[in-house]
């Protein structure tokens, strides 16, 4: 595919490449989308339940959500999609992948500089004292506490209503006007504030190369627009570049 070509082409001679990424590039990893299919879940609205409200209202509920979607990542591998973005990092071309999704795939697949907008689903917070911890497995007893205070512990995750953080965000949107090139890959664009930051590349100058097998947000901005999914891009762009995925 040409446009396949073009976008390794135009990889080859960045200078500041910088990957945007959602959950359509670890659904192929077998990632439960953020409703599921779960049936003992499928009468829950996430927004009932991604919530602070939620979570003071009945926090062994939402861990007990949690507690499956943690399983489940913990289960997933990283994908050629997640390994292509490592070993573009690896060889210089990639300067940081910017992500929306909590799985963690990015760092497990070898990429370094990561920014996880909404956090990580593999971390908890204390509500008390505010140290983190990882999940190695899922947590046994909810809601889990801390154990260096004995405080209740959160996902250390974005909830509906929540402001992402701030610092986080100022880094994304300075690496975004900083690219020379964005790849997007798997996501809509349709959350806010996130969603701006291929759009604050392309005002900054920046080629923006579009991979996704729907129409989304960036569709009619894109330089180059490939509508295929995360996995297909990963093997036919690797294939281009001569890069072992």
């Amino acid at each position: 595919m040409e446009a396949v070509w073009e976008s390794a082409r135009i990889l080859a001679n960045s200078r500041f490449a910088v990957a945007f990424t959602g959950a359509g590039i670890s659904a192929e990893s077998g990632i439960p989308t953020f409703r599921g299919k779960d049936g003992l879940w499928s009468r829950f609205d996430p927004r009932d339940l991604a919530t602070p409200e939620a979570f003071n209202r009945d926090p062994r509920l939402v861990w007990e959500w949690y507690s499956w979607r943690i399983e489940r990542v913990l289960a997933a591998k990283p994908n050629k999609a997640h390994r292509l973005l490592a070993r573009l990092e690896d060889s210089g071309v990639l300067k940081a992948v910017i992500t929306q999704n909590v799985d963690g795939l990015h760092r497990r697949a070898g990429s370094r500089r990561v920014l996880e907008l909404h956090g990580n689903v593999l971390r908890a917070r204390c509500t008390r004292c505010g140290s983190k911890l990882e999940w190695r497995e899922k947590p046994s007893n909810l809601p889990p506490s801390c154990p260096r205070c004995g405080g209740v512990l959160r996902p250390d995750v974005v909830w509906f209503g929540e402001p992402l953080d701030t610092s986080l965000l100022e880094e994304a949107f300075g690496l975004a006007r900083r690219s020379d090139v964005m790849i997007i890959i798997g996501t809509s664009g349709a959350v806010d504030p996130a969603g701006l930051l291929p759009l604050a590349a392309k005002e900054s100058g920046a080629t923006l190369i579009n991979v996704n097998p729907e129409p989304n947000r960036y569709s009619g901005v894109a330089d180059i627009e490939l509508r295929m999914r995360a996995v297909e891009f990963a093997e036919r762009l690797s294939r281009a570049m001569g890069i072992d995925i």
